[in-house]
């Protein structure tokens, strides 16, 4: 079977990550509304997660079809983007540090739980476009994965929780999804790194 045309996989993957952008954006709402009213660190993290998501999804519908130089410099941009959420886990774990009151299990489960079905399925609209478009398709597709892996580590802590009574779970996942978010960015840095490298090592040729 033929290989699709540049224009035609591009239309195809601006398509995807918009639907996976206001997926991003209406959950992020959902998500940091019971994040406020239950206390939850590391579900308000993983709110903003879906908040970065959606921008990062915004960004590459924009970046398509831009040089392969400024493809890099948007990289670099998002692997930066990618550490917000980290920075507002930590904030947020040490202001609760010396008074870390557990949230309420059941709605904590029941958000984290939703926030895992769109993230799988967001995942699931990425995962052929991974390797196109450079760092800013891997920048999406890690973070919906993320996201994932986040999402079961909260639902786990909920059940903790519960039998806990404690709001030490729930400060240890947040600090988890800050260092995964860390990882993530780095690995989006080092593929802007390599655009860069192709793009100045192109216009030398």
């Amino acid at each position: 079977m033929p290989e699709a045309a540049p224009s035609t996989r591009d239309a195809a993957l601006r398509r995807v990550v918009l639907i996976v952008a206001v997926l991003n954006l209406g959950y992020f709402f959902i998500e940091f509304t019971v994040a406020r009213s239950i206390g939850s660190v590391s579900l308000l993290a993983d709110s903003i997660d879906f908040l970065e998501d959606a921008s990062l999804n915004l960004l590459i519908a924009l970046a398509l079809g831009w040089s392969l130089a400024a493809r890099s410099r948007v990289g670099m941009l998002m692997a930066l983007l990618l550490l917000l959420p980290g920075l507002a886990t930590l904030w947020m774990a040490w202001q609760k540090f010396n008074a870390p009151v557990p949230p309420a299990a059941w709605a904590l489960s029941a958000a984290a739980t939703g926030a895992l079905v769109v993230n799988l399925f967001c995942a699931a609209l990425l995962v052929r476009f991974r390797q196109q478009g450079g760092s800013l398709t891997r920048a999406a597709f890690l973070s919906a994965r993320n996201d994932a892996y986040a999402n079961v580590a909260i639902i786990g802590a909920a059940a903790a929780t519960w039998f806990t009574a404690s709001g030490w779970p729930d400060l240890i996942v947040g600090l988890g999804i800050a260092a995964m978010n860390a990882d993530a960015a780095w690995q989006v840095w080092e593929a802007a790194r390599r655009e860069q490298a192709s793009a100045v090592q192109h216009t030398r040729a």
